[in-house]
Formats: structure tokens, sequence, C-alpha cells
């Protein structure tokens, strides 16, 4: 028996209930992992409270992002063995699989080996977020040394992981955030220059720090009136990347910037990287390459024990955290 987490209708923290079920071998393909942490997500949320891109099957389980040992693997697992320290990337439909538990099985694509200086907590805060910021600026954008990202919704778990990335590939990580109340941790956490998001200035402090060339990409999970500004900063052949709707309004698009700068507006979404085969393992070997360097490591702002997971989802939902929230097994 495990415990797991499982909800039986849609609706606030208070319907995640913790449950004894029995887990089976891991079936062809699987490997069983004896969880030590999980990363808590914005989806998780969503999903719960019936405003995710897939409607719950009930018991519903959740969970995309786990860290611990394995088990066991299912016929034709190579590469991992009982012992194993692994993290998991969210790679898989909760239709399929869930990682809040005690003892889970998960797709062997989903699982990757933990470096030996990067503790279970930081594995479970890695994935999601270090994945989903390398798909936007190195995989798809192709950011590099010199140039300029802007970084929306800086924050986030993910906003801190497109830090590190663009400090890792030496390019300027400029940061967008709600309030200067956060510029210090956005500043401590490797960004080069942090505004407000809404700043009716916004256009012309991008332009400034650029000496007028304007950015070379913006990594944006809000969207709204308010990505005009961004738009109209980026420089010639710039590319704007929309992964969220913070703000559902839709996006004014400054057509002349786009006819006269060659700008690329495109729609993002992690699932991009972790269903292509190919591209999944390009992040494997970019993100452990700098967990094992120290060059990469997640912000974690605040971590729960595993009976407090209806707390770690209404701290989630009141959106003051700077990074990841970890809950411990």
């Amino acid at each position: 028996m495990s415990k797991v987490v499982r909800f039986h209708r849609v609706g606030g923290p208070e319907v995640l209930q913790i449950e004894d079920i029995d887990v089976p071998a891991p079936g062809a393909g699987e490997v069983q992992i004896k969880v030590k942490a999980l990363g808590i997500n914005r989806a998780e949320v969503m999903y719960r409270s019936g405003q995710y891109v897939i409607e719950p099957s009930f018991p519903a389980m959740l969970g995309y992002e786990a860290a611990g040992v394995v088990a066991a693997v299912g016929d034709g697992v190579t590469g991992f063995a009982s012992g194993d320290r692994v993290g998991i990337i969210p790679a898989f439909s909760f239709a399929d699989y869930g990682m809040y538990g005690e003892v889970v099985n998960a797709p062997v694509s989903a699982v990757v080996k933990t470096p030996d200086n990067v503790s279970f907590e930081e594995a479970a805060a890695t994935w999601m977020a270090f994945t989903t910021a390398y798909g936007a600026l190195i995989n798809l954008g192709g950011l590099k040394a010199g140039e300029t990202v802007v970084i929306g919704a800086a924050t986030s778990s993910v906003g801190m992981a497109a830090i590190q990335i663009a400090n890792f590939v030496k390019a300027t990580p400029v940061a967008l955030t709600r309030s200067l109340a956060k510029k210090d941790p956005l500043l401590r956490g490797g960004a080069a220059h942090v505004f407000v998001g809404d700043d009716a200035g916004l256009r012309q402090q991008l332009l400034d720090v650029t000496d007028g060339k304007g950015v070379n990409m913006v990594f944006d999970p809000v969207g709204g009136p308010h990505a005009r500004s961004l738009l109209q900063a980026l420089g010639h052949d710039g590319t704007f990347f929309q992964y969220g709707a913070l703000d559902a309004r839709d996006i004014p698009l400054p057509v002349m910037d786009i006819l006269g700068k060659h700008l690329t507006v495109r729609g993002y979404e992690l699932f991009e990287i972790t269903t292509s085969p190919h591209r999944l393992e390009e992040a494997k070997t970019f993100i452990t390459q700098g967990l094992s360097t120290g060059e990469l490591r997640p912000t974690i702002d605040r971590t729960f024990s595993f009976d407090q997971i209806a707390e770690a989802h209404r701290y989630m939902e009141a959106g003051n955290q700077v990074g990841k929230i970890v809950v411990t097994i």
C-alpha cells in the first residue's frame, strides 16, 4: 500500500485527499519510484479546480514533478536500476500518471538521473521550470551570448529558471514583475535589470538598456494589452514567446513593428519539448550539465510536508512565492 493524493470532485484545495492504494508493479517501459519530494505546479491547481486543458476522471490523481529513488523497473527498461536517484519530467498526461504519492510509476522517457550534488528537493523543483524555459529560450529561440531576453512574471519558478538559463549562455536577462517589492530577490537570482511589467514607460526602459537596439526575445506568460509594449521593444528579427495567459485578454499586435522589424510572434508550451524524443534528450543533457556544474539550480520558496498538500496548493494560489513550492515525503 502507498499513500497517494487523489480527488473525487473538482474544487478548492480541500478536495485533495491522501488515500492508501495498491500501486501496481511497473509495466513495460515504466519505472517505479519511491518519492522523496515533489514539486507543485500551476497546472495541478488548474486541473484540481476544473480549469485545465483536460477534464479529470474520478478518482483523479495529479502531479507532474517528483524526485526519489528507483524501486523497480518494468520490462524493456534499460539505463536505470534499483537505488538510482532520479527526477521526473512532465512528459505525460494526468489521465495516465500522477506523481503525488509515496510510490509512483512513471514512463521511462520522463525519468532522468539526478546528479550527486543535487538534493531530492532541488531535483523535484527542477524539471518543469527549467525544461519550459530551455525549450523556448534555447531549443526554439536559439538565445546566444550577448543577446537580451525579457522574462515576464519573473518570480515564478519558470521565470527564475529562465534568468539562470540566460546567464548560463551569457545572455542578458531582464525581469518583469508586478511590483518592485520583488526587485531584490530577482537581482539576487541573476536578473540584470528589473522593471514593472505594466509600467507605462516599459518600452522606453527596454530600449534604454539595449542602447536603442531593442531586445532580442520576450518570454511571457502574461499576455493581455500590456504585451504591446514588449512587442514594440523587440529589435530587428526579434521573437515573442507567449507561454501562458495570466491575462486572458487579447494582445494588440503592432502591425508596423511586426512588418518593419520582421518579428516572430509565437505560442509555446512545454509539451512541444517533452513529447519530442529528440528535443527531450537535448533538454535533459543541457539541464543536467548545468545542475552538475552548479550553474543551474532551482529557487525554492517554501517546503511543505506531504500531509500539508492542501496548504501547499493554497500557498500556490496566493501567488506570492518567489520560485518553487516543494512538498517532502
